[in-house]
């Protein structure tokens, strides 16, 4: 065994990866917005404990999803290669082994929202492929290792041939699934088939003055490609527009349908509108402002005809995922839009292609859904949305806020007149002014941006002076009401982080 058991293992290796990259392969044509690897990753991330996510967030930011797969990725090489070294030297367990991952996949399969009785061929194809190409290899390495010292050499060539050949079927394999016809590719086909309506209520101009121009501070406009992406979708959901609906239900008069098409023909209007995930830390970029086209959600909540004793609107993704939103933030006066558009272009497919929700002055996890199919409306005490059902609290008002973007974190600065500039926010509240404070030299007022409404970040700018050596630097802002963002440091659990941010520099 002394001699097989290297090989035993990357017999392993390449039967898991074969399984993989069949079953991602398979998936790419059977059913494109579900796989073996995508299903099994979303039952992990719906089991894992809420810390683990904020730490995995906090950690990796939009690279979240990327980091699961690799990780994903390595424990299925890792059990390969264990089970190689067992089907060569106890068979069949490794194959037992192999099996159970592909009866996993099966499970994890039946629980998406996306299943359909295609998705199950890829994990089951899966399975089979897996376990085949494992026995194969493993009789090829018993017989080089039972082999007589004269027949060792030619055994071995076996073995070489064969582990070589899978690793590089697995490899080919891989590269297909990956060059094919994904979930994202076959969503922008339907995407750049899509003609937005123009707006019946145009987004104001941009006043003069919103953007100071300073460098290093996030523009004004975030670019749909810079756009910060917090979801739990490990592969963006394949909608097509002309079979979307979105329904009404729960307590209303009637229930209501509504497609792609007549959504779009409805008056629409564009609003600047800032988001921000409840997952930004304090100073964090998880926060981004664009131009959003849509139908304002309380058209058509009216349209259903709310019942007395509603309190909430439980809106239910693509995937599964749901969120509950106060009632009164989708039926007040606020721009929260049923958004097809963002800056200019029908929505990205990773940012709720083709209608997600988009609501001021709440954070995402209560309002921000993609891929958006229902909207009931309820009673909070009758309803428990994803992140609700994980110890957030479930009514998420966006918190005061600022950020220095300008001297960046341990920076080196010449020492006299240094420029700090950054920004504040108070969605659906306004900024009427921000401070920065030079170590503990007091506050001084910062020159504030033009706004462009309560709804949208302000950049701010201040000009300090800075002698020689170490110095920290730390900023406030004060919203519309007057309110001075609060100083406590608390953590983004439960319904977002508080504190200030602040800078160390050096100044030369």
């Amino acid at each position: 065994m002394s001699r097989t058991w290297p090989w035993a293992a990357a017999a392993g290796v390449v039967a898991a990866g074969i399984a993989v990259a069949g079953g991602e392969l398979a998936a790419a044509v059977l059913s494109p917005s579900l796989s073996p690897l995508t299903a099994v990753g979303s039952v992990v991330v719906d089991a894992v404990p809420a810390p683990v996510k904020d730490w995995a967030i906090a950690s990796f930011g939009t690279g979240d999803k990327l980091a699961l797969l690799a990780g994903m990725i390595l424990i299925i090489a890792a059990v390969g290669a264990v089970c190689g070294v067992l089907e060569t030297k106890r068979p069949p367990l490794g194959s037992w082994v192999i099996g159970a991952f592909g009866a996993a996949g099966v499970a994890a399969t039946l629980t998406r929202a996306q299943f359909s009785p295609l998705a199950l061929v890829s994990p089951l194809l899966a399975g089979v492929l897996g376990v085949m190409v494992l026995r194969a290899l493993a009789v090829r390495i018993r017989s080089y290792g039972a082999a007589p010292a004269g027949e060792t050499g030619a055994r071995r060539r076996e073995v070489l041939v064969g582990v070589g050949g899978g690793a590089a079927v697995a490899a080919v394999a891989g590269g297909l699934a990956g060059m094919s016809r994904s979930s994202q590719v076959a969503v922008e086909d339907l995407r750049t088939g899509v003609q937005l309506p123009a707006p019946v209520q145009p987004a104001m101009e941009i006043p003069a003055g919103a953007d100071l121009g300073v460098s290093g501070v996030d523009p004004l406009i975030t670019p749909n490609t810079d756009f910060y992406r917090i979801d739990t979708a490990l592969r963006v959901p394949l909608v097509d527009p002309r079979s979307w609906r979105l329904r009404v239900t729960g307590m209303v008069e009637k229930e209501i349908e509504i497609s792609y098409a007549e959504l779009l023909a409805k008056p629409l209007q564009e609003s600047w509108i800032t988001l921000a995930c409840v997952s930004n830390e304090v100073g964090g970029s998880l926060i981004g402002n664009a131009r959003w086209l849509g139908w304002p959600v309380r058209h058509l909540l009216a349209a259903a005809g709310i019942q007395e004793g509603a309190d909430t609107v439980l809106s239910t993704s693509e995937d599964g995922w749901t969120a509950t939103t106060p009632l009164e933030a989708l039926t007040d006066a606020r721009d929260a839009l049923l958004a097809v558009g963002m800056n200019g272009e029908p929505l990205p497919p990773e940012h709720g292609f083709p209608v997600r929700l988009v609501v001021p002055g709440l954070y995402g996890y209560v309002s921000a859904t993609k891929w958006v199919t229902e909207l009931k409306v309820s009673r909070f005490q009758d309803e428990a949305a994803y992140w609700t059902n994980r110890g957030w609290s479930e009514r998420g008002p966006i918190k005061l806020s600022s950020r220095i973007d300008t001297p960046s974190r341990n920076a080196a600065v010449p020492a006299g007149m240094v420029t700090v500039a950054g920004v504040a926010w108070a969605q659906h509240t306004g900024i009427s002014a921000v401070q920065v404070m030079v170590d503990d030299g007091g506050w001084q007022d910062a020159t504030l941006a033009a706004g462009i409404s309560a709804d949208t970040w302000r950049q701010y700018s201040a000009q300090v002076e800075l002698s020689p050596g170490e110095h920290t630097i730390t900023v406030r802002a004060v919203d519309a009401n007057g309110n001075l963002q609060d100083e406590t440091k608390r953590p983004v659990v439960p319904d977002g982080a508080t504190g200030l941010h602040s800078v160390t520099v050096n100044a030369k």
